[in-house]
């Protein structure tokens, strides 16, 4: 009797036409991550969730499966086009980049790189006493 009148709430996929991809890529690990303009999450993934374990996190064919995997969950998002942030030295880098250039249902609009750069930066030890 109490199962007839439960609702069953469907959750509705949000649709957006352009947004931003954030390329993580760190010495261990490769991460991606799919926001809308203002910089609300969609879809993350990372080569740790694509399966890869220990040192196979850090190579290139790791960070190629993770960024198919994120370009497949942008097509069913609805995205059309994207404009990608590159960041870190890791070897992920520039698979990442050649696997963006290999997607034809995606727009890339632009491919920006927001590594940090240190302008001055720590202070240098004391100087020697002798």
């Amino acid at each position: 009797m109490a199962d007839s009148n439960k609702r069953t709430v469907k959750k509705e996929k949000k649709s957006i036409a352009e947004g931003r991809l954030y390329i993580n890529a760190s010495f261990n690990n490769t991460l991606a991550t799919i926001t809308d303009p203002e910089g609300n999450v969609f879809q993350w993934t990372s080569c740790g969730r694509m399966g890869f374990k220990g040192t196979r996190r850090s190579t290139p064919f790791a960070a190629t499966s993770t960024l198919e995997d994120i370009i497949k969950r942008a097509i069913d998002i609805g995205i059309k086009r994207l404009k990608v942030y590159v960041s870190g030295p890791g070897p992920g880098r520039d698979a990442a980049l050649r696997v963006l250039r290999g997607a034809r249902s995606i727009d890339v609009t632009m491919i920006s790189d927001i590594t940090p750069i240190p302008h001055n930066g720590p202070r240098p030890p004391k100087r020697r006493r002798g």
